[in-house]
């Protein structure tokens, strides 16, 4: 849930700033970047830091190797994609990439629902309910994809 909350807040706040007159947040575009690029910048800390690393090293399914691996690489993308969201000229690239990097990470949420896992001492986001929130978080990347 935090996630969501942070595009949401992210791109509100953005928003109003562009309403305030800060002209390069000016629309509703620029505001889902920072959205989306807050998001991202609170998912990829997770990928470095404490309990939720190794939450997030077990949600790799069995099958994959180096799991600690792939969670650090998938946080270097997250943030190369946060970098990238920012800079008008690389956003809709970026927004590309990252959308394509959540349906390449499904599986992990796929795999940590069935297996029951926890993340930060709580069950991890139910499968339909993650389903609709990962949608939700892709159908916002395409909009900056495929925006004006």
């Amino acid at each position: 849930m935090a996630p969501l909350i942070a595009l949401i807040v992210g791109t509100a706040v953005a928003r109003l700033t562009g309403l305030a007159g800060i002209s390069a947040l000016d629309g509703w575009h620029p505001a889902l970047r920072v959205g989306l690029a807050a998001m991202f910048t609170l998912t990829a800390v997770a990928h470095f830091v404490g309990e939720r690393r190794a939450d997030l090293i077990a949600m790799v399914p069995p099958r994959l190797p180096r799991p600690e691996l792939l969670v650090t690489l998938t946080g270097v993308l997250e943030l190369i994609g946060v970098i990238g969201l920012l800079v008008p000229a690389t956003a809709r690239v970026a927004a590309a990439g990252l959308a394509l990097l959540m349906v390449g990470m499904f599986p992990a949420n796929v795999s940590a629902a069935r297996r029951r896992l926890s993340l930060a001492g709580r069950p991890v986001t139910p499968l339909g309910q993650r389903t609709v929130l990962q949608l939700a978080f892709v159908a916002t990347a395409a909009a900056i994809s495929f925006g004006p």
